[in-house]
């Protein structure tokens, strides 16, 4: 039973003071407000997402409807939010979904759930990295042995990590300010594309909304979702069941929000500004993603839609070659941004797992004149540099996305859990309608991962299989809370 053993919401907020067992690793400084918290997550949403992703679900999967796509994650990620909030104002510590789930299911379930967000930010950061070289080699002309997709040492990709690690070591409040220059950048643009492009929307190309559904072309096997090989279903795309899939993938794009949860012990009046950066982090992310999908299919037919650059290929179609420079501006400081984030928020859930003796704590010590965990930070982006350097990963979407929505599965059960078990805990935010609003999100995101494949689904598993090995090996029989006074159960 001590797999299953939790940590108490006492303990987890003397470990944030700095006065619990794992104090000897320091504690993180409290600098951030909303303002800060919006500007962080609108830096992690918005890049992959609304300057790829949209194309390619465009053109092979969803047709123009690619728009309700972007609006059912949309919505899907409002619900896990709102349960995020209500945790993340209540047991304000690094770690987020980690965190939760050791204050509710256990030690185990913690470790996956780390192990599983380590999975998600890691690709995450590898993946936008080799954008950003692409990116950045077509806007300045670079050469492509250097910064082209096709390079087996992806320079540009190596260039950019080691930058933004040094970033990253310096203080959360200093990236921070780095991530808003950047995120008033890419917004305006974004506005800019919705605005400009409006003019040449055409209703020719946004007829029929909805493509009716054909066969696939990736067939059965492996390459089917999950949910059509469990009932038999024929692999389709365009249709009802090809703007499901869709939704599926491009929940990548909303995924990055969790960062924000990640900052909550790093935040002045959290109570207060978890909630606002949270939500206002998702509702403004999903307005730019819907607007920005509508624009572009209706700007061009969805078939000649380019997946490489969507959107500055479709102002060049439209005779708007001048604003192409300004989205692939928009989309180096989008993409710069999403890596910057991703390496914080990896350090952080290190740094948690760290402070309870799953990882070992001399690697997250706080450093004490940045107040950050440096040793963590550099370990983490050596992992990001590699993959981005020497590893393609074009397909590994996917995988971010059902380790992400298996992430808000569980913290979507674990609100009423704690309003069970602990009832009389102080809870500044709490989501309405609940236990309804919870189990709402809890299906809605399993829904979402049956809809991708079943490769995805192995390669998940495999990654889950080698973790529960290190808790095995080193997480279990280091655990500082074997050293603590047993939690009485309520």
């Amino acid at each position: 039973m001590d797999l299953f053993r939790t940590k108490s919401v006492e303990h987890i907020g003397e470990d944030a003071a700095g006065e619990g067992a794992g104090s000897d690793v320091g504690r993180l400084r409290q600098n951030l407000s909303a303002r800060h918290l919006v500007g962080m997550g609108i830096g992690v949403v918005i890049g992959t997402g609304i300057f790829t992703l949209t194309g390619i679900q465009a053109r092979d999967t969803a047709g123009p409807a690619v728009v309700i796509s972007f609006a059912v994650a949309g919505v899907v990620a409002l619900l896990a939010a709102l349960c995020y909030a209500e945790l993340a104002s209540s047991v304000p510590t690094a770690g987020s979904a980690y965190s939760y789930a050791y204050a509710t299911v256990g030690e185990l379930i913690a470790w996956i759930i780390g192990w599983d967000l380590f999975l998600e930010f890691a690709l995450g950061a590898a993946v936008v990295a080799r954008g950003w070289s692409g990116y950045v080699g077509n806007l300045l002309d670079l050469p492509t042995s250097l910064f082209g997709e096709g390079t087996t040492v992806n320079v540009g990709a190596a260039l950019i990590v080691v930058v933004l690690t040094v970033v990253a070591a310096l203080g959360i409040r200093e990236s921070a300010r780095v991530t808003n220059a950047l995120v008033v950048v890419k917004v305006a643009i974004c506005v800019f594309v919705v605005v400009a492009g409006a003019w040449f929307v055409r209703g020719a190309n946004l007829t029929p909304f909805v493509p009716s559904g054909e066969p696939s072309d990736t067939g059965g096997g492996i390459d089917q979702p999950l949910i059509a090989a469990a009932f038999g279903l024929e692999p389709a795309v365009f249709g009802i069941g090809g703007v499901l899939t869709a939704a599926a993938v491009v929940f990548f794009s909303y995924t990055g929000f969790e960062a924000v949860a990640n900052l909550s012990e790093e935040t002045r009046r959290p109570g207060r500004d978890l909630p606002l950066g949270l939500l206002g982090t998702l509702g403004l992310a999903t307005a730019l993603y819907i607007g920005v999908s509508f624009v572009l299919v209706g700007m061009v037919d969805y078939r000649d839609i380019d997946p490489g650059a969507p959107i500055a290929d479709a102002f060049d179609q439209v005779g708007l070659g001048w604003a192409s420079a300004l989205v692939s501006l928009a989309a180096v400081a989008g993409l710069t941004s999403v890596i910057l984030v991703d390496l914080i928020t990896m350090t952080r859930i290190g740094f948690a797992m760290g402070r309870d003796g799953l990882l070992p704590p001399a690697v997250a010590k706080v450093h004490p004149r940045t107040g950050t965990p440096v040793r963590m930070t550099v370990l983490f982006a050596a992992l990001v540099l590699v993959m981005a350097t020497f590893v393609p990963l074009e397909e590994l979407a996917n995988l971010v996305s059902i380790g992400t929505l298996f992430a808000f599965v569980l913290v979507s059960a674990a609100v009423p859990v704690l309003r069970r078990t602990r009832p009389e805990l102080r809870r500044p935010f709490r989501v309405p309608f609940s236990p309804a609003v919870p189990v709402l999100s809890a299906v809605a995101c399993l829904y979402l991962m049956v809809n991708l494949s079943i490769e995805t689904w192995l390669r998940f598993l495999a990654w889950l299989l080698l973790g529960l090995v290190v808790y095995a090996v080193y997480g279990y029989r280091n655990s500082r809370m074997r050293d603590r006074v047993p939690d009485v159960a309520p």
